[in-house]
């Protein structure tokens, strides 16, 4: 794990809903240019934690976020922060996919043109192009890219909000259980897809099978109650944990 480069810090985090305590003091290095998977039961704090890395909870009137958490060494927390430019800078992908009501095309390439990635319409193109082969989904609409992206499959879809990810040029993806809405055929593709992304981007997936995790992750975070039990090689998490709360997780004796 030394080698890595860390790309997102976490240092003593709290998460409060109101009055509910939902992360309990979070430290946590997440390496660039990996997937680091978060399993746990529901409830215990995999995905408040994500959304705190790219400030979804500010959305949430009752959210209150404590302790630091930094992108490449800043504070994205700071009050000089551009909310937006963080965004794109960390991308998400929701547990359904949610393309917008417009063509294949034009979901693609509403992140490069309201950021201004592109000069003119050739570059937007080859922007929406490019983006679409990275997310694998090139081939399959090619002919279509006017028609609407609500009219895939769920799992392309899901590939298209992928590439609506890609296309603003993030640094990190967070993924909130992308394949729980889909099925098995489309949920490999997926994780083809996030083996092929890991070599280009920071990739954190929430998810709540720990086969997936296993599969595609080569970091694993145990959450329990709010608290980040344990994290480290996914290899060794799931054959040789640290802690027992984790042997007991993953063996199935609670969840």
């Amino acid at each position: 794990m030394a080698e890595r480069e860390t790309k997102i810090s976490a240092r003593n985090v709290d998460v409060f809903y109101g009055e509910k305590h939902a992360i309990r003091n979070l430290s946590i290095d997440i390496p660039d240019r990996a997937v680091s998977a978060f399993i746990g039961p529901s409830g215990c704090g995999k995905s408040t934690f994500l959304r705190a890395i790219n400030r979804m909870n500010d959305t949430i009137a009752s959210a209150r976020v404590t302790g630091g958490i930094a992108v490449d060494g800043e504070d994205i927390y700071d009050s000089a922060i551009d909310v937006v430019q963080l965004r794109a800078r960390v991308g998400m992908v929701f547990q359904k996919p949610n393309p917008f009501p417009k063509s294949i095309f034009e979901n693609v390439a509403y992140g490069p043109r309201i950021h201004g990635l592109a000069r003119n319409k050739t570059d937007l193109e080859e922007i929406v192009v490019s983006s679409l082969k990275k997310a694998g989904l090139f081939e399959e609409v090619k002919d279509r890219l006017d028609h609407p992206g609500t009219g895939l499959s769920g799992g392309q879809q899901q590939r298209l909000c992928i590439a609506r990810a890609i296309a603003v040029n993030p640094e990190v993806i967070l993924m909130d259980e992308p394949c729980s809405a889909l099925d098995p055929i489309a949920t490999a593709r997926i994780e083809e897809l996030i083996d092929e992304l890991r070599q280009n981007y920071c990739i954190v997936i929430v998810t709540h099978s720990m086969q997936q995790a296993a599969r595609v992750s080569q970091l694993t975070a145990f959450f329990h109650l709010g608290t980040l039990v344990e994290y480290g090689d996914t290899d060794e998490m799931f054959t040789a944990p640290q802690e027992k709360r984790t042997q007991d997780y993953i063996t199935g004796r609670f969840g």
